[in-house]
């Protein structure tokens, strides 16, 4: 049903970017077939796979890449796929035998996608790293944190996941249409220090026009306006409030009590207004606060934790979790009005659907029970 329906597209099982972006296009209705290791049985730190949710939604076959004939079957899914993509470091995709020329020699229509840190070339391109280090080399981490404190981590969202996995999944999209038009395949190189760097466009243009500081903690967006921040509660919880404009904080501050600010604020007042603003939170518990502005145009939010989230009445009204096999978990998004996502599959056991990829691609039951008994490919319990 979902607006991607119709498109196939290989998922080389790594971690990161390219379980979110196949994630995000099984969602939307692509036919995602998940290539694992014929070895990986579950990682250690998650041995029930029913519970890595962003494995969602796609089959998987469990292949011997090393060995020719996991590799073969590869290759023969290929001819039948749109799109492929894969996170090794570059070249080792082309040492294994699937690098782009291969697979483009199969299927000259193919895109063929490439998540990494660092990018296809550069003096960094075979270098280690993670989320935390591509955001730190792209800016993104430095502006994020408290006034007088270090850099403040923002979970693995920004390298892996906004600037990885969705511009990887944007970019398989766009190749994809690309393709329909032109009947050639072409190679998608996302990095995720190009993914961070462009999320911090605004930032840049900010900073050339001398309406961004350098300083942590000092700016509209960061936490150092008074009227777009996190204050603790009389619980110990907190709530949120971004009410920039002023027609939003007069209403955040009417409800408060405060009929004093000064107006416009200026930026030597912002801490005596933030010295204010917390105090006047800490006389209420966070459910408090969010009881009495909820409706309302002061821009205040709780600050949830994980666990609240699905039974927020807002959540609850747009159905912004699903429940697939026993576990409820983050509806698809973005919404469709024709063709809405779906979660279709709960996320698979390594090598659940071997035979039946192997069937559909057209291998008979000898030919299949061959690469079985040679560990090429492995069919889960």
């Amino acid at each position: 049903m979902g607006p991607l329906a119709g498109l196939r597209v290989i998922e080389i099982a790594g971690r990161g970017p390219g379980p979110f972006a196949g994630m995000m296009l099984a969602d939307l209705g692509a036919d995602v077939l998940r290539v694992d290791r014929a070895d990986d049985r579950g990682r250690p730190e998650a041995p029930d796979t029913r519970l890595e949710l962003v494995n969602r939604g796609r089959r998987s076959i469990a292949l011997d890449l090393k060995q020719p004939g996991g590799l073969s079957v590869l290759l023969r899914l290929v001819e039948q796929a749109d799109a492929l993509f894969e996170g090794f470091r570059p070249g080792v995709a082309e040492r294994l035998g699937f690098g782009p020329a291969a697979c483009l020699a199969r299927r000259p229509s193919l895109v063929y996608a490439r998540a990494t840190g660092w990018g296809q070339d550069g003096p960094l391109a075979a270098a280690a790293g993670h989320d935390i280090d591509y955001i730190a080399l792209a800016g993104a981490l430095d502006p994020i944190g408290p006034a007088g404190g270090p850099p403040v981590v923002p979970l693995n969202l920004v390298g892996d996941y906004a600037g990885g996995g969705m511009l990887l999944a944007f970019g398989i999209v766009c190749g994809m249409l690309e393709a329909r038009a032109s009947g050639r395949g072409q190679v998608v190189d996302a990095a995720m220090l190009d993914g961070a760097s462009l999320l911090m466009t605004l930032f840049h243009g900010r900073r050339l026009n001398g309406t961004w500081h350098d300083t942590r903690g000092s700016n509209l967006l960061d936490g150092g306006f008074p009227y777009y921040g996190v204050y603790e509660t009389k619980d110990g919880r907190y709530v949120a409030i971004g009410a920039i404009e002023p027609k939003f904080h007069r209403e955040l501050l009417r409800e408060l009590g405060i009929d004093d600010a000064p107006e416009p604020l200026r930026r030597p007042d912002w801490p005596a207004m933030r010295a204010r603003l917390a105090a006047a939170f800490k006389t209420r518990t966070r459910d408090e606060w969010a009881g009495l502005f909820d409706g309302s145009d002061a821009c205040l939010a709780p600050v949830l934790g994980l666990g609240e989230v699905a039974s927020h009445p807002h959540v609850t009204a747009r159905q912004g979790f699903t429940e697939v096999g026993g576990v409820s978990q983050p509806s698809p998004a973005p919404r469709f009005s024709r063709t809405p996502g779906e979660i279709i599959l709960p996320p698979p056991r390594p090598g659940e659907h071997t035979r039946q990829v192997l069937r559909d691609c057209g291998y008979d039951e000898d030919e299949i029970g061959r690469l079985l008994a040679a560990s090429a490919a492995r069919q889960a319990d």
